[in-house]
């Protein structure tokens, strides 16, 4: 059977073999989608305004607009591949509001344009060089999605009502990131990532039935409120004192939150199984009624 490594130099600080965690350690990691790739467009704008600092007024004024425009769709290019990713990640979603990769490709090809009419005066060789980047740039990171994912019978009011409450909820959670990482202690760090998978768990099965939403209010608001109020506390402490009370506590806060928000998530899906089983029974009566013979399974 497998075993985790540990030792006295090991993020959890402790010595010996350990017992392996079921869950996984990269468990709820993640990763940001747009990744080098993504962040090296970025990079053309700056040799691009420094190769024209001699070009005199209009040259140096063109690359400026021409580097602005690059760095726009370098941006916009980023937040599209993080909003496709989090559209991919869910069954149910909408399509993005406004379609960032496209308008990064027309950008880049725009900015593209420019730097050629820079150089080479005239409209053949601008357009060709800001089409060609323009198609490039479309095939190297694909199109944004253009329609909605599982939507079909779903309440838009509810959805959007959910979707509302999972972004409150969401930020909640990047603030308790934001306050573990104060502490600088690498096994809280994870324990934290490993309830937010747990929460995150939670996050999906109300996106994917509304209906839930209601029985899992307080555990999307005040749970988690209480959970970042008590991850800030501890950081505060953490730093200044050490103190490993607090730290205990603060664990066992943890592992309390983890066990609720994984029963809710249970209990959610059991009841949504117990309603499909209720709606196949009556179907079956009505058909039954109308003459139709059916085998139950």
């Amino acid at each position: 059977m497998a075993k985790r490594y540990g030792g006295k130099y090991s993020p959890d600080g402790q010595s010996g073999e350990q017992t392996p965690d079921p869950r996984g350690r990269f468990d709820g990691a993640r990763v940001d989608p747009a990744g080098a790739r993504a962040n090296v467009l970025f990079i053309p704008a700056i040799p691009l305004v420094f190769m024209s600092l001699n070009d005199g007024a209009l040259g140096l004024a063109l690359a400026l607009v021409a580097a602005g425009l690059l760095t726009l769709a370098a941006w916009l290019l980023r937040e599209g591949l993080r909003a496709q990713a989090a559209y991919d990640a869910r069954k149910v979603a909408r399509r993005p509001a406004f379609p960032r990769k496209m308008a990064a490709s027309v950008l880049t090809g725009s900015g593209i344009a420019l730097a050629a009419y820079k150089s080479e005066p005239g409209l053949v060789a601008p357009l060709l060089y800001g089409g060609v980047a323009t198609v490039l740039h479309g095939f190297a990171f694909g199109l944004d999605p253009l329609q909605d994912k599982g939507m079909e019978g779903i309440d838009t009011f509810q959805q959007d009502r959910v979707a509302r409450v999972i972004e409150e909820a969401e930020s909640r959670l990047s603030e308790m990131n934001d306050a573990v990482r104060r502490s600088g202690d690498r096994k809280i760090e994870a324990r934290v990532d490993q309830f937010q998978a747990t929460a995150r768990d939670l996050f999906r099965t109300v996106e994917e039935d509304p209906r839930d939403l209601t029985a899992a209010r307080k555990y999307l608001t005040v749970y988690l409120q209480g959970a970042r109020d008590a991850t800030i506390k501890y950081a505060d402490i953490h730093a200044r004192t050490r103190d490993a009370q607090a730290r205990g506590d603060y664990l066992a806060l943890l592992d309390d939150l983890e066990k609720n928000f994984a029963a809710r998530t249970r209990k959610m899906l059991l009841d949504d199984r117990s309603d499909l089983t209720v709606e196949i029974e009556v179907l079956r009566e009505r058909l039954q009624r109308e003459g139709v013979r059916t085998d139950a399974p």
